[in-house]
């Protein structure tokens, strides 16, 4: 036994005098997540008469990014047997239009998951139809009730992207617990339930943005960064101390992220890779909460 945890301790964590840093690496740990829901799929629909959970996609508009979000999620909801409804809306959609789109997915008994993209045009409320998705329906956890649960400690769907991340901590062991967490960022679909979730896990969290003061020495007071900020590498290398582990939650064209990882992975205990650690999560938690989502309704 002592072996065994010395070799699992090993394995999480490179010894300290080389500082080579464990890589969390989403996409593998996606891709054994989606076989374990095929599995999950199979059981249910055998118990279900062939039923399976079905997310909905609203798209509004012809952003080609956000095209190409929405179809990598329904090629994701089909890799584990799972069904999307692809929902296309034109550009001048109104709010009032799309309030009556979600409210007919939220009585479609056949519905498990309602992702609305975003963004979503100028002339639309979009935090009146983010909050419109029912409770049991909102598996990207974008409502405020949604976010108020989860903050209570509550049933509820977590915000995909920070349960992603939890997901990701959670499976290679990271310590979370009494340790010092700075997320920097504050948007209510990460940066906020980022937090959140950390002090859930009971991690002392600091939450920080792009006008905090002193935030360099802020970060380099962190035992976990969780960079949530939305600017290329806005987070420096030299603001992070020896032995953190790293969360990098963003993509930019420049194919980097929040970031500077480059001079990290010879100090840092571990870290996401950019590409291929937070975004598969993001997508993975969102299909599995959906498969979640279709237990409740079907088993």
């Amino acid at each position: 036994m002592r072996k065994s945890r010395a070799l699992t301790n090993h394995y999480l964590y490179a010894e300290r005098d080389s500082m080579t840093a464990q890589i969390l690496d989403g996409k593998a740990l996606a891709q054994q997540f989606e076989e374990e829901m095929r599995q999950r799929v199979e059981a249910l629909k055998a118990k279900a008469n062939g039923r399976t959970p079905i997310l909905a996609t609203i798209l509004v508009g012809a952003d080609p990014a956000s095209a190409t979000y929405v179809k990598m999620k329904g090629n994701a909801c089909r890799r584990v047997g799972m069904e999307s409804e692809a929902i296309e809306m034109a550009e001048s959609t109104t709010t009032e239009q799309l309030l009556a789109k979600i409210d007919e997915l939220n009585n479609n008994p056949d519905v498990h998951g309602i992702l609305l993209q975003h963004p979503v045009p100028a002339q639309i409320d979009e935090r009146a139809c983010f909050d419109a998705i029912s409770l049991e329906k909102d598996v990207d956890g974008v409502t405020c009730l949604g976010f108020g649960r989860m903050s209570m400690g509550e049933a509820a769907y977590g915000c995909a992207t920070p349960k992603g991340i939890m997901r990701l901590l959670e499976h290679y062991k990271v310590e979370m617990e009494g340790k010092h967490a700075v997320v920097v960022g504050r948007s209510a679909i990460l940066g906020k339930p980022m937090a959140m979730m950390l002090l859930e896990a009971n991690a002392t969290v600091t939450i920080c943005h792009s006008r905090t003061q002193n935030l360099a020495d802020l970060v380099k007071q962190a035992d976990i960064v969780v960079g949530a900020v939305g600017k290329p590498e806005f987070i420096k290398a030299d603001w992070i101390k020896d032995g953190a582990v790293v969360v990098d939650a963003g993509y930019h064209p420049e194919k980097c992220g929040d970031i500077e990882l480059g001079p990290l992975v010879d100090r840092v205990a571990a870290y996401t890779p950019v590409p291929g650690g937070v975004g598969p999560m993001t997508i993975n938690t969102l299909i599995f909460q959906t498969l979640q989502s279709g237990e409740k309704a079907l088993g």
